[in-house]
């Protein structure tokens, strides 16, 4: 009986030990992935938007780049959708560029929702979610602004107020 009970303590202690080593390596190697940092050069990617048009934010440069990362299940994504419009519609001509992420829903249920509520800017579906991955997105919605040199300018992450959205365009326009 006791020599039972001393191989399960033992095996217990074994897996305790093997899940601490584990925790150590997971904390100390994620760092790893780099986050995209303020003044950094913004990492490139190819998605196709919902007409089938590959875009690629390297061959925005030289524009300010409004890079929005959203879903159709968020709420404050879809509070900010109509200001982004507007603010888009005003900047797009004046080389300020507005690209909405999808954070890798269906074609049917964000075709759906651009249609709902009217969206003119490019919307692409980040299917495999390489982009977020490579952005470090978390929270919804995310916003990165970049400017004509293809750097990160600033990031925001939560609901942008129509005010906010035009400061921000200003800033990026070149």
């Amino acid at each position: 009986m006791k020599k039972r009970r001393l191989v399960m303590r033992t095996i217990i202690l074994l897996i305790l030990g093997a899940a601490v080593a584990y925790t150590l390596y997971a904390n100390f190697t994620k760092d790893d992935i780099k986050k995209v940092v303020v003044g950094e050069q913004a990492p490139d990617f190819v998605l196709v938007d919902l007409n089938g048009e590959e875009h690629r934010l390297s061959d925005y440069k030289g524009q300010g780049v409004f890079l929005n990362f959203w879903g159709t299940y968020c709420k404050p994504c879809e509070k900010e959708m109509p200001y982004m419009d507007n603010q888009y519609k005003q900047f797009k001509d004046k080389g300020v560029q507005t690209l909405a992420v999808n954070v890798g829903e269906s074609e049917l249920s964000v075709s759906k929702f651009a249609d709902r509520h009217n969206l003119s800017f490019p919307i692409v579906i980040d299917k495999d979610g390489q982009v977020q991955t490579a952005y470090k997105i978390g929270a919804l919605p995310a916003t990165f602004m970049i400017d004509k040199d293809g750097k990160v300018v600033k990031y925001h992450t939560g609901q942008l107020t129509e005010e906010m959205i035009k400061e921000l365009m200003e800033q990026v326009q070149p």
